[in-house]
Protein backbone atom coordinates (compact mmCIF):
# COMPACT_ATOMS: atom_id res chain seq x y z
CA UNK A 1 0.00 0.00 0.00
CA UNK A 2 1.01 3.57 -0.82
CA UNK A 3 1.58 6.45 1.88
CA UNK A 4 1.96 9.80 1.14
CA UNK A 5 3.26 12.19 3.03
CA UNK A 6 1.37 15.21 3.30
CA UNK A 7 3.95 17.16 5.82
CA UNK A 8 5.30 19.63 3.29
CA UNK A 9 1.62 21.05 2.62
CA UNK A 10 1.02 21.22 6.35
CA UNK A 11 4.28 23.15 6.48
CA UNK A 12 4.03 25.18 3.04
CA UNK A 13 0.25 26.98 3.72
CA UNK A 14 -1.97 28.30 6.10
CA UNK A 15 -5.49 28.14 6.35
CA UNK A 16 -5.29 24.60 3.78
CA UNK A 17 -5.15 22.66 7.02
CA UNK A 18 -8.14 20.79 7.06
CA UNK A 19 -7.34 20.41 3.06
CA UNK A 20 -4.71 18.27 4.26
CA UNK A 21 -6.49 16.28 6.64
CA UNK A 22 -9.21 15.61 4.01
CA UNK A 23 -6.62 13.85 1.81
CA UNK A 24 -4.95 11.94 4.66
CA UNK A 25 -8.48 10.82 5.32
CA UNK A 26 -9.20 9.68 2.43
CA UNK A 27 -6.39 7.55 1.24
CA UNK A 28 -7.09 5.43 4.02
CA UNK A 29 -7.46 1.71 4.22
CA UNK A 30 -10.95 0.58 2.69
CA UNK A 31 -11.28 -2.05 5.33
CA UNK A 32 -11.19 1.00 7.94
CA UNK A 33 -14.55 2.44 6.45
CA UNK A 34 -17.06 1.69 8.38
CA UNK A 35 -20.52 -0.08 6.32
CA UNK A 36 -22.91 -0.22 9.21
CA UNK A 37 -25.58 1.56 8.78
CA UNK A 38 -25.79 1.91 5.43
CA UNK A 39 -26.90 5.60 3.86
CA UNK A 40 -28.11 7.44 0.93
CA UNK A 41 -27.08 11.10 -0.16
CA UNK A 42 -29.37 12.61 -1.95
CA UNK A 43 -29.61 16.11 -3.69
CA UNK A 44 -33.05 17.87 -3.07
CA UNK A 45 -32.42 21.25 -4.86
CA UNK A 46 -29.62 23.76 -6.42
CA UNK A 47 -28.91 24.22 -2.45
CA UNK A 48 -30.23 21.50 0.00
CA UNK A 49 -29.32 17.87 0.50
CA UNK A 50 -30.99 14.74 2.32
CA UNK A 51 -28.32 11.95 4.51
CA UNK A 52 -30.86 8.90 4.68
CA UNK A 53 -29.49 6.13 7.14
CA UNK A 54 -30.96 2.62 7.70
CA UNK A 55 -31.27 2.49 11.08
CA UNK A 56 -34.47 0.00 11.90
CA UNK A 57 -34.86 -0.90 15.44
CA UNK A 58 -33.03 2.26 16.92
CA UNK A 59 -35.26 5.16 18.42
CA UNK A 60 -34.86 8.50 18.76
CA UNK A 61 -33.69 8.68 22.09
CA UNK A 62 -30.57 5.93 21.43
CA UNK A 63 -29.07 8.05 18.31
CA UNK A 64 -27.18 11.36 18.51
CA UNK A 65 -27.06 13.72 15.83
CA UNK A 66 -23.90 16.54 16.73
CA UNK A 67 -22.21 19.13 14.49
CA UNK A 68 -19.26 20.08 15.57
CA UNK A 69 -17.69 22.98 13.13
CA UNK A 70 -17.72 21.62 9.47
CA UNK A 71 -18.28 17.86 10.96
CA UNK A 72 -21.50 15.94 11.27
CA UNK A 73 -21.06 13.04 13.72
CA UNK A 74 -23.82 10.27 14.01
CA UNK A 75 -24.22 7.48 16.77
CA UNK A 76 -26.29 4.96 17.61
CA UNK A 77 -26.18 3.29 20.86
CA UNK A 78 -28.71 0.78 21.71
CA UNK A 79 -29.50 -1.26 24.89
CA UNK A 80 -29.59 -4.33 25.66
CA UNK A 81 -33.59 -4.28 25.85
CA UNK A 82 -33.57 -7.69 24.12
CA UNK A 83 -31.75 -9.70 26.27
CA UNK A 84 -34.81 -12.09 27.78
CA UNK A 85 -35.41 -12.56 23.82
CA UNK A 86 -34.27 -15.85 22.14
CA UNK A 87 -33.27 -15.41 18.55
CA UNK A 88 -33.52 -18.32 16.44
CA UNK A 89 -31.80 -16.02 13.32
CA UNK A 90 -31.12 -12.52 14.04
CA UNK A 91 -30.55 -10.40 10.36
CA UNK A 92 -31.77 -7.18 11.78
CA UNK A 93 -28.08 -5.52 13.02
CA UNK A 94 -28.90 -3.94 16.33
CA UNK A 95 -25.04 -2.80 17.07
CA UNK A 96 -23.86 0.50 17.97
CA UNK A 97 -22.31 2.53 15.04
CA UNK A 98 -20.44 6.23 14.31
CA UNK A 99 -21.05 7.83 11.21
CA UNK A 100 -18.80 10.98 10.45
CA UNK A 101 -19.54 13.38 7.52
CA UNK A 102 -17.30 16.17 6.37
CA UNK A 103 -19.65 19.17 5.93
CA UNK A 104 -18.90 22.03 3.00
CA UNK A 105 -18.32 25.32 3.73
CA UNK A 106 -21.36 27.32 4.31
CA UNK A 107 -23.02 23.64 5.06
CA UNK A 108 -25.89 23.77 7.93
CA UNK A 109 -28.13 21.29 9.29
CA UNK A 110 -31.84 22.19 9.50
CA UNK A 111 -33.00 19.15 11.42
CA UNK A 112 -33.56 15.21 11.67
CA UNK A 113 -36.50 12.82 11.97
CA UNK A 114 -37.01 9.00 11.88
CA UNK A 115 -39.80 7.40 9.46
CA UNK A 116 -40.60 4.12 8.88
CA UNK A 117 -36.88 2.97 9.87
CA UNK A 118 -34.84 5.19 8.23
CA UNK A 119 -32.71 8.70 10.08
CA UNK A 120 -33.90 11.81 7.90
CA UNK A 121 -31.03 14.40 8.21
CA UNK A 122 -31.52 17.65 5.71
CA UNK A 123 -28.56 19.64 5.01
CA UNK A 124 -28.53 23.36 3.45
CA UNK A 125 -26.33 25.30 1.93
CA UNK A 126 -26.82 29.06 2.65
CA UNK A 127 -23.69 31.21 1.30
CA UNK A 128 -23.49 34.41 2.74
CA UNK A 129 -24.71 37.76 0.88
CA UNK A 130 -20.86 39.10 0.37
CA UNK A 131 -19.81 35.40 -1.08
CA UNK A 132 -22.36 35.51 -3.85
CA UNK A 133 -21.63 36.46 -7.18
CA UNK A 134 -22.57 39.85 -8.24
CA UNK A 135 -22.18 42.22 -11.83
CA UNK A 136 -20.68 45.03 -11.27
CA UNK A 137 -21.44 47.68 -13.78
CA UNK A 138 -18.51 49.65 -16.46
CA UNK A 139 -18.66 52.28 -17.23
CA UNK A 140 -17.20 54.35 -20.44
CA UNK A 141 -15.10 57.19 -21.14
CA UNK A 142 -18.09 58.65 -23.35
CA UNK A 143 -20.44 58.53 -20.35
CA UNK A 144 -18.26 60.29 -17.88
CA UNK A 145 -19.47 63.94 -17.46
CA UNK A 146 -16.65 66.41 -18.78
CA UNK A 147 -14.39 68.54 -16.45
CA UNK A 148 -15.72 71.91 -16.69
CA UNK A 149 -12.86 74.40 -15.70
CA UNK A 150 -13.89 78.15 -14.91
CA UNK A 151 -11.62 80.95 -14.60
CA UNK A 152 -12.51 84.62 -15.00
CA UNK A 153 -10.47 87.07 -16.84
CA UNK A 154 -8.80 89.48 -15.23
CA UNK A 155 -9.80 92.82 -16.55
Amino acid sequence: MRQFDYAPLYRSSVGFDHLASLFDGLTGAANDTPTYPPYNIERLGENSYRISMAVAGFTPADIKVEVEESLLKVTGAKGDGAKGNEFLYRGIAGRNFARQFQLADFVEVKGADIRDGMLHIDLVREVPEKMKPRSIPIGSANNAPEKVIEHKAAA
